[in-house]
C-alpha cells in the first residue's frame, strides 16, 4: 500500500464537470493499493496520517497534526502509484489491486479514518477525476507499507 499525502490549502474535486468532494483545507491522500494488501495496512495508515505533524505552528514549524487544525482530508483512489515504467515506456498496472478488492480496502481506510474524529471526504472510486488542488508548501510526504 502506498499513500502520497499532501498539505493543501484547498481541493475540490470533479467527476463528469460536477463537484463531488471539496475541503478547504487539510490533507489530499492519493492511495495506491497492490496486489495482496490487507485491510491491517489501512489500520496503520488510520492511525499514522491523522497523527503527521506537517502543519506550521506558531513558529513556523511542522509541529501540528491535521487534527491539530481541524482540517479535513480528501481520500483519492489512484492505482496509477502502482504504475511500473522500468520496461519501456508505457507503464504497466500488473502490481495494482483487482478494482473489487481494492474498493473494499479504499472504503476501510476511510472508515477508519473517519472514526478518529476527522472529516473524510472521498473521490469516486474508479471514475476519471479531474481535482483542482492548491498544494501549501508544498508539502508531500510518501508513505509506503
Amino acid at each position: 500500500m502506498r499513500a502520497v499525502i499532501q498539505r493543501v490549502k484547498h481541493t475540490s474535486l470533479y467527476v463528469d464537470e460536477k463537484l463531488i468532494s471539496e475541503i478547504p483545507f487539510g490533507l489530499v491522500v492519493y492511495l495506491g493499493i497492490k496486489t495482496g494488501d490487507e485491510e491491517a495496512q489501512c489500520d496503520i495508515l488510520a492511525n499514522k496520517i491523522p497523527k503527521l505533524r506537517i502543519f506550521e505552528d506558531s513558529n513556523g514549524k511542522m509541529n501540528l497534526s491535521v487534527a491539530d487544525v481541524e482540517g479535513e482530508i480528501l481520500l483519492v483512489s489512484q492505482f496509477t502509484l502502482y504504475g511500473d515504467c522500468s520496461h519501456g515506456n508505457r507503464p504497466s498496472f500488473s502490481d495494482a489491486e483487482r478494482p473489487e478488492r481494492a474498493k473494499e480496502l479504499y472504503i476501510h481506510l476511510a472508515e477508519k479514518l473517519r472514526a478518529t474524529g476527522i472529516s473524510v471526504k472521498l473521490g469516486v472510486f474508479g471514475a476519471d477525476m479531474k481535482i483542482e488542488q492548491y498544494n501549501d508548501g508544498p508539502v508531500s510526504i510518501i508513505y509506503e507499507l
